[in-house]
């Protein structure tokens, strides 16, 4: 089609809502010179367009979800959701409006703002969607049930007496469900749509939106009948797609004269007939009609019945794009209609009809027209005659450059002998469009127009800018967040479909010694590896959590965890970092070892929706809620990498020259050293704390099979004794002890993190009572220590350790020998006496040195329980 010319005017600004205004809801009239507009919200507004001035505004009980006009009398009427139809005078608020400026009292707002009072409810029912003002009735549409029900009502009459409004009759609907929603709102969010066509020479009909059909077409779409009884038709669009029509004079005439006492007529008689035209499938959101076929001056006055001519085209358009155009074709003998289908692009917010040929439909991006007179665009006199009837097989929609507008009205302004587009915009602009005819013959125009042309030109370069650089910024960010979450979803995929143990992408964690702020302390080194062909980008997290674990000696340690987050900015295909932690003194958090750490690679999904986000339900669209990658907040991908244990064997430092294999003895008996050292605690000596350098150390023993050992350490294929090869395997993941693997040592002596002395040494033993077969030749290993915590700690690692040694060599089926079960049953037998008196003696400590040193033989027999691993 030619391109439309136009002229854009903004009028005035309302209030809109955070988001912006949202299609289905907004509402645009015009009546001579002004302008009623509601945007969805509980205001509806009355703009004189002649004076560029805000009238009135009309707050409601709630959301607004239609208006219509009565011209006459001056009346409003107002669907507010969930409640009903209202009813406000405008005549009465023009008295009203005039009495308040006499006053001269000033106000911060416009000439009127008037609560809608809850008496003005003419229509009380919570189920109401949409209505339509018809002549002297009032049309109804209410949603119970999944049923949709259409009243009828009788507009009161000044002369007539009793109820104002009385129900005539109302018809039953079942469409279908909605269609499940692909575009931008909810299937709830759409209302169905109301519109009257009119037979040629209908009298005193007025109706909103409403059009007259040409005899033809009128006969093919609603039947001889109707045509007959010159009934006007009522159009029905669904949010299922359904296309219905009911005759207004068989709703009419439909009920029976008995009402009861509320002035509700008995609605007892069969149901009007309702006719399907056709199913869209997709929610309606117009119906309209157009003059497609151009006559001469001569014909159409002899053609044209009294009043305005009548329209040879109805158009049905969906939400999501698709339209439906029927006209009559009378180029065969018998007059047939034709029925096209048109696809535009979509989603529609909504859309508008001319006097003439053309249609206007808004989307986010644009207001277009097309052009349904195919007959005119033809060039070619014989094609001309033939295309006669015949609807364009596509259409070619034009621009008019003017961007997200939720509610259009087309108006004709004989004043100016042009028509007018009124848009609203969805962050509640209203302006005005004047639509120039392409045939209109160019005339010269004064300097003074020259310069407003100018004008317009300039204003429309420069929204036609501003609207290319937003839609280049949109189309960027969208571009930048599939890539992201391309690349997101391919390493996702690469770590997920990775057997256990051979991830693409993995983090080693190893304890050290390292010197900080001239002070040795313990750290943990993280080597993140990327060994899988995709790199990690920005966006990137590496989360290190410190978990204490459940066997941690401080009750304040339990269920504590201290999280370490590292950006990555770049770690491409084959590519290393390392990052260091402190766990030592110049760490906030206290060390409580055995430690765990858990590794794990977190990216936001906010960084791929862009800053303006903040609502989580917009990330339903990435993933949904029963997805395994997404994290606890459901506000980002968390893939785990590793998770370890760092114990004290793993954090002692050893000193350059470990001891020999002749290691100084034992201290003297623990009883008799601390029952010197609580008699010297009264008099210490001076500059030293009471039993320093004298307590006992806390000492505990575990016995393991020299076979067992032997078969899991292999230390038959190399000359290492065994005791060295045990001390090495114990060690074996502390940096500090690489050179015990050029040493044959059996004991060893460290430091823990907190500076506390702990002692290893490991001698073979026989073991002579437990078997009958002979003695069980052992490997002990002995753990010292003058602070208990130390040396339960100790304790701990190297429990794990044969832990995981002993279940290892059970897998293999390998069995114990033959034991002595009496000799086994003895020795619980005696820790379980030993363990009733020391709970004895806790509970009722004797007083003197008998008592303590008593308790403390007790806690070293339990200590050592004589029996091996096997």
């Amino acid at each position: 089609m030619a391109q439309v010319g136009h002229r854009v005017d903004y009028l005035a600004g309302f209030c809109c809502p955070v988001g912006g205004l949202v299609a289905g809801k907004p509402r645009v009239l015009c009546h001579e010179n002004e302008i009623y507009l509601s945007n969805g919200t509980e205001f509806v507004y009355v703009y004189d367009q002649e004076g560029k001035v805000l009238k009135a505004v009309y707050r409601c009980p709630d959301q607004v979800w239609h208006v219509e006009l009565l011209p006459q009398p001056r009346q409003l009427y107002i669907l507010c959701a969930h409640s009903g139809i209202y009813c406000v005078s405008l005549e009465q608020q023009s008295r009203l409006m005039e009495q308040t400026d006499g006053d001269g009292q000033e106000s911060n707002g416009p000439s009127g703002v008037f609560p809608v009072e809850a008496d003005a409810c003419i229509f009380p029912d919570a189920s109401l969607s949409m209505f339509t003002l018809l002549s002297t009735f009032v049309i109804t549409l209410a949603q119970d049930e999944g049923k949709w029900w259409m009243r009828l009502h009788e507009l009161p009459r000044p002369e007539q007496d009793g109820p104002p409004y009385r129900q005539v009759s109302q018809v039953e609907f079942c469409p279908g469900s909605p269609p499940g929603d692909g575009g931008d709102a909810p299937p709830s969010c759409f209302l169905p749509v109301l519109c009257c066509a009119a037979a040629p020479g209908t009298q005193g009909l007025w109706c909103s939106g409403g059009f007259v059909l040409e005899e033809p077409l009128f006969s093919l779409l609603f039947g001889i009948d109707a045509a007959m009884l010159e009934s006007p038709m009522i159009l029905c669009g669904f949010p299922d797609g359904q296309l219905c029509s009911v005759p207004l004079k068989a709703l009419s005439s439909s009920s029976s004269p008995a009402t009861d006492g509320g002035g509700c007529r008995d609605v007892s008689t069969p149901a009007p007939p309702v006719k399907i035209l056709h199913h869209l499938e997709e929610p309606i959101v117009f119906i309209g009609a157009l003059r497609t076929e151009r006559r001469a001056a001569d014909e159409a006055e002899d053609e044209a019945p009294a009043g305005e001519p009548g329209c040879d085209c109805v158009v049905a358009v969906g939400h999501y794009g698709k339209m439906v155009a029927v006209k009559a074709d009378q180029r065969e003998e018998a007059t047939v209609p034709e029925l096209r289908e048109y696809y535009l692009r979509g989603p529609i917010l909504c859309a508008a009809c001319g006097s003439g040929s053309r249609m206007y439909y808004s989307t986010h991006s644009d207001i277009s027209a097309v052009d349904l007179d195919w007959a005119g665009d033809s060039s070619d006199p014989e094609d001309t005659e033939s295309g006669v009837g015949v609807l364009p097989p596509v259409l070619s929609p034009a621009s008019l450059s003017i961007c997200s507008v939720v509610a259009l009205s087309l108006s004709s302004r004989a004043s100016e002998g042009e028509s007018e587009l009124l848009a609203l915009s969805a962050k509640g602009r209203l302006v005005s469009c004047g639509l120039c005819s392409p045939e209109e013959p160019d005339v010269e125009l004064t300097p003074a127009e020259i310069g407003r042309r100018i004008k317009e030109l300039l204003s429309g370069i420069g929204d036609t800018s501003e609207r290319v650089s937003f839609l280049k910024k949109a189309v960027d960010q969208r571009n930048r967040a599939l890539a992201s979450l391309n690349q997101v979803m391919n390493v996702s995929a690469a770590l997920l479909s990775s057997h256990e143990g051979h991830k693409p992408i993995a983090c080693t964690v190893t304890a050290n010694w390292s010197c900080l702020l001239l002070q040795d302390t313990v750290t943990i080194s993280c080597l993140l590896e990327n060994c899988s062909e995709y790199s990690l980008e920005e966006g990137w997290t590496l989360c290190v959590q410190l978990l204490a674990s459940p066997c941690a000696l401080e009750e304040e340690s339990m269920d504590s965890a201290t999280t370490f987050t590292f950006p990555i900015d770049q770690l491409l295909p084959g590519n290393k970092r390392e990052l260091t932690l402190p766990l030592g003194p110049a760490a906030d958090t206290k060390l409580d070892l055995p430690l765990t750490i858990s590794c794990a690679l977190y990216y936001s999904l906010r960084d791929i929706l862009g800053s303006g986000s903040d609502s989580s339900e917009d990330l339903d669209d990435f993933l949904p809620d029963d997805s395994p990658l997404l994290s606890p907040d459901r506000e980002g991908i968390c893939l785990p990498l590793s998770q370890c244990t760092i114990d004290m064997l793993q954090c002692l430092r050893f000193g350059s020259s470990p001891p020999g294999p002749d290691a100084p003895p034992a201290p003297s008996d623990p009883v008799e050293t601390f029952l010197k050292v609580s008699r010297e605690q009264t008099e210490p000596e001076e500059g030293k704390a009471p039993g320093e350098e004298n307590l006992p150390p806390s000492a505990a023993s575990i016995r393991v099979s020299s076979e067992l050992l032997k078969n899991a350490l292999k230390t038959s294929e190399t000359d290492v004794p065994l005791c060295c090869a045990t001390l090495r395997w114990l060690l074996a993941e502390n940096p500090g002890a690489e050179e015990l693997s050029s040493t044959e040592v059996a004991s060893v002596c460290g430091v823990a993190p907190d500076g506390g002395h702990v002692q290893l040494l490991v001698r073979e033993v026989a073991m002579n009572d437990l078997s009958p077969a002979g003695p069980i030749q052992a490997v002990e290993i002995l753990m010292e220590s003058p602070s208990l915590a130390h040396m339960c700690r100790t304790h701990h690692a190297v429990i794990r350790r044969i832990q995981a040694l002993v279940l290892e060599q059970a897998a293999q089926g390998s069995g114990p020998p033959d034991l002595r079960m009496q000799y086994l049953r003895q020795i619980q037998a005696n820790h379980e006496m030993l363990l009733k008196e020391a709970q004895t003696l806790r509970d009722q400590p004797p007083l003197g040195e008998e008592g303590a040193e008593k308790l403390l033989n007790i806690y070293r027999q339990l200590r050592n329980p004589s029996l091996v691993l096997l």
